[in-house]
């Protein structure tokens, strides 16, 4: 989401560095690598225990083992298994959900700009219909670190469309100052039309993740 981060996906979001090889499923090594299907696996197996029980799962051992890995390597562990999901999935979504998140926290302020840039544009009120107000940085990071954590007890379909809605702002106010500096610095501006179309893809994956939520499609 920042102008510095090129076309990096998810809005420009940074994304960090790998964390410490772990494996999926029983997070114990297997020679030669993590077979890609239990990577799937995992990342879904992590995803619902999130988001359906949390700390609570039905299922003890999936969600002791969940623990002990945030414990020991940090969320960041959970996440790189969601990276490579398809979009519009459960796990999809998470990753989506964690990226914004660490473009919130890694640079608060230029987020805040952007979004302020698209709340005060009179198009704001077409990107966000039919949504309650649009989180800003500080309550899309609280509500991301909910989520994340296991402990948010909301509406999972609100929560995502509330971070779709978010995207959008922040794309909007992205797309807005691009307009604005396109004479002065047309690379700057550049970089901000292409991380506010990435933002906006990232609207429309969780918008479709929010409904399908709602089916009971989402896994």
């Amino acid at each position: 989401m920042s102008e510095q981060a090129g076309s990096k996906p998810y809005g420009g979001a940074n994304r960090h560095h790998k964390p410490k090889p772990f494996a999926p499923i029983d997070f114990e090594p297997f020679a030669g690598g993590a077979d890609p299907a239990r990577v799937s696996e995992a990342a879904h197996l992590a995803a619902q225990a999130l988001v359906r029980h949390g700390r609570d799962s039905d299922d003890p051992v999936i969600t002791e083992r969940l623990v002990r890995l945030a414990d020991e390597q940090g969320l960041e562990a959970i996440a790189e298994m969601w990276a490579e999901s398809p979009a519009r999935s459960l796990p999809g979504a998470l990753w989506r959900l964690y990226a914004l998140r660490a473009a919130t926290v890694q640079d608060p302020e230029r987020i805040s700009v952007y979004f302020r840039a698209g709340k005060d544009t009179a198009q704001v009120s077409n990107v966000v219909a039919g949504v309650a107000e649009p989180p800003g940085a500080d309550e899309m990071r609280t509500m991301a670190d909910a989520i994340l954590s296991g402990a948010f007890d909301g509406e999972f379909d609100v929560a995502l469309e509330r971070s779709a809605a978010f995207c959008r702002v922040v794309a909007l106010g992205q797309a807005t100052l691009a307009d604005g500096a396109e004479h002065a610095n047309e690379a700057h501006a550049s970089r901000l039309t292409r991380n506010s179309h990435q933002l906006v893809k990232t609207a429309e994956d969780l918008e479709h993740a929010a409904n399908a939520w709602r089916l009971g499609e989402l896994d």
